[in-house]
């Protein structure tokens, strides 16, 4: 996989890797003549006293090295740059490809691990493009080029190569191969610590009012511990490369000394030559060395890659119409026949056999015990899940035959937590129509009941808003995600318990002013709270799933014994209270 995604990676940009490969081919040239230079200079101008001659090759030397920086440096830069690039694409290929995920994908994958993923993952990929710029385009010709320049000095030494090189590689390869597992596991481990501390980011206020920051303190040690074992243990290993190199190197440096020492007593070599061969040997393990350094990246990166590649290969549920339809002919109509649902690997459905319609400015209202279905019912209206079976319509149109950005732009939703984006509370009701005036957010919020409060935070429209609404009350965050909904003006509004915040003044004067602004939209409300729904055209009961009854609130008061339960029990409770 890792291969895979970075042929893909780096094709757009073969240009900066030819650029690479040039420049880091000329400056390896530059350094693997300087030690033969340094030879002659030796040889023929120190050992013979010729001043001229080492001035004259003293100055080749000195333009040589400017070369190989000036190459070294471009070379570099390119590789930055292809890293760079590599990193941006593959972030934007993983954001887009989960913008395409329907509910079941995001949930099997869990958002610490998709925030690792499009971060960590995709940092250890690209952090390997740059060190390969660097390294593994110089190792080859340092290696190569070093052997033959090796061989020119002197034949009689090489067999010295052919030892150290095979033992260098067989040492590195048993290390790697017992590194990729204890990477594999870090990178889950630190899927797992994103996780907890995400939870304890969110859950603050919970965890401070039962008191639990000792036993979350330990939650989070036990996860930070793991991710350090696995740290460690991989260290390890990586520590125990480099001495393994070195004393490679070592060993065969005092080989070249003791056995060019012979060649030199007899006459067979000069010193310059010997000179020049333990440089080159030196270059050439150092490239090994290189290449080894290089490959300790590769196990990490090659588990970030498999990560990586199976959010861009896994395809949403929700698959986008071949041939999508975008004329929707029957605003605000909404129609269920047959429908049933089954998260993927549950043994029983959802939802069984749903049917029922709406018609534009209606109120259809869902009631039911928690864990009836109500929220997934509402969920394959926009098409966030597909129905396993039977047909969902909007407009007249199956939702899967239907242009998916048309579909949204005719639907407004107010989930069951609603969420505010980090921003101001124009930017946030601007988020379904960026056009939209100041006298239309003021109206929206009006119909919201939010108008009062706005008008009183400093700023008003451009007061500040923090991630996920936690500037504002909760109550406060369902009236502006009504608001936000509101100037979208869609067909079809979908209320998922949206009043749950509201207390009872404060949901009639709304239910009230959205009766009144948007006479001409379908309205499906689920709702715990029955005085939310007393005016809803229909009242549909579910009971595990299933319809049990439908009705207006005076027709099901009489004929359905579940929804008596429903408003009898709530009516004690009032009386409790």
């Amino acid at each position: 996989m890792l291969w895979k995604l970075l042929v893909t990676s780096v094709k757009p940009y073969w240009q900066l890797l030819v650029g690479v490969v040039v420049f880091q081919l000329a400056q390896s040239i530059a350094n693997l003549f300087l030690p033969s230079l340094n030879a002659d200079i030796i040889d023929n101008g120190v050992a013979v006293g010729n001043i001229d001659h080492i001035w004259q090759v003293g100055g080749i030397m000195l333009g040589l090295s400017f070369v190989q920086v000036i190459c070294s440096i471009v070379a570099v830069f390119f590789g930055a740059m292809l890293a760079m690039r590599v990193g941006r694409d593959l972030r934007a290929q993983i954001f887009g490809q989960v913008g395409t995920f329907s509910e079941n994908e995001v949930q099997h994958f869990g958002a610490p691990s998709l925030i690792t993923r499009s971060t960590n993952d995709v940092q250890q990929v690209q952090m390997l493009v740059l060190m390969s710029s660097t390294l593994l385009v110089t190792a080859p010709f340092m290696a190569i080029g070093g052997v033959i320049m090796a061989m020119q000095q002197d034949v009689t030494l090489s067999w010295i190569f052919v030892i150290a090189i095979p033992v260098l590689l067989i040492a590195v390869s048993l290390i790697i191969v017992r590194m990729v597992p204890h990477f594999r596991r870090m990178q889950k481990r630190i899927d797992a610590i994103n996780r907890v501390m995400r939870e304890q980011l969110t859950g603050i206020r919970v965890i401070r009012a039962f008191v639990r920051e000792p036993e979350e303190r330990a939650r989070f040690g036990k996860a930070n511990e793991e991710v350090t074992d696995s740290a460690l243990r991989a260290g390890r290993l990586m520590a125990a490369m480099f001495p393994v190199v070195t004393l490679v190197l070592n060993v065969s440096s005092v080989a070249v000394l003791w056995f060019g020492a012979d060649l030199v007593d007899s006459g067979e070599m000069q010193v310059g030559a010997l000179t020049a061969f333990l440089t080159y040997l030196i270059q050439i393990l150092m490239a090994v060395m290189m290449a080894t350094f290089l490959f300790v990246m590769v196990p990490r990166a090659t588990v970030s890659a498999d990560r990586i590649g199976e959010v861009l290969g896994t395809d949403s549920t929700v698959i986008p119409p071949l041939n999508p339809v975008t004329e929707l002919h029957e605003p605000g109509a909404v129609e269920l026949k047959n429908v049933t649902f089954q998260y993927p690997g549950a043994e029983q459905p959802v939802l069984s056999h749903i049917t029922f319609s709406a018609k534009r400015g209606t109120t259809t209202a869902i009631v039911g015990s928690t864990g009836a279905g109500k929220t997934t019912l509402l969920n394959l209206l926009p098409r966030l899940y597909d129905a396993t079976e039977g047909q969902v319509s909007i407009a007249g149109v199956d939702v899967a035959d239907a242009d998916l950005d048309e579909l949204w732009k005719r639907i407004g939703i107010v989930p069951q937590r609603p969420y505010l984006f980090s921003g101001t509370v124009a930017s946030n009701l601007r988020y379904g129509n960026p056009d939209a005036t100041d006298d239309e957010l003021w109206e929206a919020l009006s119909t919201a009941q939010a108008r009062d409060f706005v008008e009183a935070m400093p700023g008003r429209l451009e007061a500040p808003i923090a991630q996920g609404g936690t500037t504002v009350s909760g109550g406060q965050r369902q009236r502006l995600s009504i608001a936000r909904a509101l100037v979208r003006k869609p067909d079809i509004f979908l209320f998922d318990d949206s009043f749950s915040a509201l207390d009872t003044a404060t949901d009639a004067r709304l239910r009230t002013a959205l009766k009144a602004s948007v006479v001409n939209a379908t309205m499906i409300v689920v709702a715990q709270r029955v005085s939310s729904i007393v005016d809803a055209d229909q009242i549909l009961v579910l009971d595990d799933g299933v319809i049990v009854d439908r009705g207006t609130h005076d027709q099901l008061l009489k004929t359905s014994q579940t929804y008596q339960e429903i408003v009898s029990t709530q009516l004690r409770a009032e009386d409790a209270a």
